[in-house]
């Protein structure tokens, strides 16, 4: 007969998860962030402090960043291992939600433990509980319900027997993979419960390799076999799949072209030869023209999301297929796909195999080298010192002060456009948080990606506007010594949707502080304040001065702040690259302006081309 161990219900999670290992033999959940409050101080803080080094528990500032931390941390690992988070009940959960539906769009584990309302109901309505005047069930929690891949409320300790395997087993696969949120009751937390033993017993979670379907595999094959110009567009499902080596086999045996997406960016270095950069609304010349072009677009791990697909108005040949490659169905089948649903790397390899000789005749290199030219050329330093540098030359001074083991890493505004277009990493060179463009990832996401990736270096790009939002895991960094770099570009506000209000008709208004409702222009002295938090904080005196003190950043054992002052009205510095996107312009307005950004909406609008 089976023995019991007599636990709280705090205490019998903690110990479930200590031992939920992954397939290297690691511990799947590393470990808790906690900002302790009532609602679970008492009970996961009593079972995190118990347990000890078995699940450490660290302690953030804000619990949205910390779960940035967590997320990053998990995208690092490419979904291998994961962190939690816990809060107490009201603000500290609902502080949560917007990191919760950061890792539902970027589909990323994370285990979100926020403390909820009393079961028993006794004390009702305790400090910070929501009341539904028509539901008595509804607590602060049930924000996470759209935002979660899996969400649960314990309202009994038991519930744990089957909620707990019912996380792991989300947070491991990798068709569904996501957040998932289990709601604890604060008075669950400190109950007893009789559980099996055998409830503790160690478990390894293998994430699975789905094999493609037989006849669908031999449809794929064929499209491919029958198009004169195909081409791969590269998805984050790439790296989650571990198939960059597959993926670069795959494209050289069969001389097909690679463009990438945000989150397939570094499956394939650069330096590829077949690596034709960016794709979409933030593409590079090269890569837009092939995709332009193509008859046959094989997605592979996408999710084809409006800026790799120019809102679909950018493949516009109109005898094209479009192949989708992809762990869930839902993705694979999104407008008129063929669709093949499997594991990218066992996918590829079987395709391979398929294919045999097939070669799609390489496209001509000369457009790929010029824009490599003209890359360096906006990237380069300028001339005139006086000038305040273009994001462009921020970008060419850090990669040339990078190294093989750099990792470039943002979230929101104008770099993500820029860094997509003009950096060019290494293989697993590029962390981007671009699913859903969160401002305020940005240094959280880069203690996050450093404690997954110790032996990389990390340069996060940061605006003055992002930094403004959310910068305070800098004193966590320094307190936990997690060394990484940040270079923070100061164009006083918003740049990147200042211009895109005036791109869309509209006149400089509310973005950068100088077209705000303000008595007095700020005058933030970024330097003081990163250094306040225990940073080494410096202000460069111009492009040369950044790349030295990016070499400079190397070894110190805290983070680096690199303040540097850009220009709010030059984004990436690229006018011939791109592609539109689309924002929807007022159909009815007063200015000529306006007139005429609509008239160009609606030109742009015909080319979409939605489904096959």
């Amino acid at each position: 007969m089976t023995g019991t161990i007599r636990l709280t219900a705090a205490q019998a999670m903690v110990r479930w998860l200590s031992v939920q290992m992954n397939e290297d033999g690691e511990r799947f959940i590393e470990g808790v962030w906690a900002i302790f409050g009532h609602g679970n101080v008492a009970g996961l803080g009593e079972a995190l402090h118990g347990i000890g080094d078995a699940l450490p528990t660290w302690r953030g500032q804000n619990e949205q960043t910390m779960a940035h931390a967590a997320i990053a941390y998990a995208k690092g690992h490419s979904r291998r291992r994961a962190q939690a988070v816990t809060s107490s009940i009201g603000p500290g959960a609902t502080n949560l939600v917007t990191a919760a539906a950061l890792a539902h769009v970027n589909r990323l584990p994370v285990l979100l433990i926020p403390g909820d309302v009393f079961a028993n109901r006794r004390p009702d309505p305790v400090l910070q509980q929501i009341e539904d005047f028509d539901d008595g069930t509804v607590s602060a929690n049930d924000c996470f319900r759209p935002v979660s891949r899996y969400f649960d409320r314990i309202t009994r300790p038991e519930h744990l027997l089957t909620a707990l395997p019912r996380a792991l087993r989300v947070m491991t696969d990798p068709a569904n993979c996501g957040p998932v949120t289990l709601a604890f009751c604060q008075d669950v937390q400190a109950e007893a419960y009789d559980w099996p033993e055998t409830f503790f017993i160690p478990r390894t979670w293998r994430i699975r390799r789905p094999e493609p379907d037989a006849t669908d595999l031999a449809n794929v094959a064929d499209l491919i076999r029958a198009a004169k110009a195909p081409v791969i567009v590269a998805g984050g499902g790439v790296i989650y799949s571990g198939a960059e080596a597959a993926l670069a086999e795959f494209a050289s045996r069969h001389d097909i072209p690679v463009i990438e997406t945000q989150a397939g960016k570094s499956a394939l270095a650069q330096a590829h030869p077949l690596n034709y950069g960016a794709a979409g609304v933030d593409g590079s010349a090269a890569a837009n023209a092939i995709a332009r072009d193509a008859d046959l677009v094989i997605g592979i791990g996408t999710r084809f999301q409006d800026f790799t697909t120019g809102s679909w108005a950018l493949f516009a040949n109109p005898t094209r297929k479009l192949v989708s490659i992809n762990v869930q169905p839902y993705d694979a089948d999104k407008h008129g796909a063929v669709g093949l649903v499997a594991d990218a790397r066992v996918a590829l390899e079987k395709l391979t195999g398929a294919l045999a000789d097939y070669r799609a005749g390489n496209p001509d290199p000369q457009s790929r080298a010029d824009w490599l030219a003209s890359v360096d050329a906006h990237c380069a330093a300028p001339t005139d010192t006086n000038a305040l540098p273009t994001d462009a030359q921020v970008i060419g001074a850090v990669q040339r002060a990078s190294t093989a083991d750099t990792i470039a890493m943002c979230a929101a505004g104008t770099m993500p456009g820029a860094l997509k277009l003009l950096w060019q990493p290494s293989q697993g060179g590029y962390h981007m948080e671009y699913g859903f463009s969160c401002m305020g990832y940005e240094i959280a996401g880069a203690m996050g990606l450093k404690l997954a990736r110790p032996e990389r270096e990390v340069i996060c790009f940061v605006g003055d506007g992002s930094y403004m939002m959310a910068n305070s895991e800098l004193a966590t960094a320094v307190m936990r010594r997690v060394p990484f770099t940040v270079v923070l570009t100061d164009n006083r506000g918003y740049g990147c949707i200042n211009r895109l209000q005036q791109g869309t008709g509209g006149e400089p208004f509310n973005n950068l502080y100088i077209n705000s409702n303000v008595e007095v222009q700020p005058e933030i002295d970024f330097v003081a304040h990163a250094a306040s938090m225990g940073a080494h904080a410096v202000k460069a005196s111009g492009i040369a001065d950044l790349e030295a003190q990016i070499i400079a950043a190397r070894g110190r054992s805290i983070p680096t702040v690199i303040v540097i002052d850009t220009d709010p009205t030059n984004g990436p510095g690229f006018g011939e690259a791109g592609h539109w996107w689309d924002v929807a312009v007022p159909e009815i307005g007063e200015s000529d302006k306006l007139k005429q950004a609509y008239a160009g909406y609606l030109s742009q609008m015909a080319r979409q081309n939605l489904v096959n």
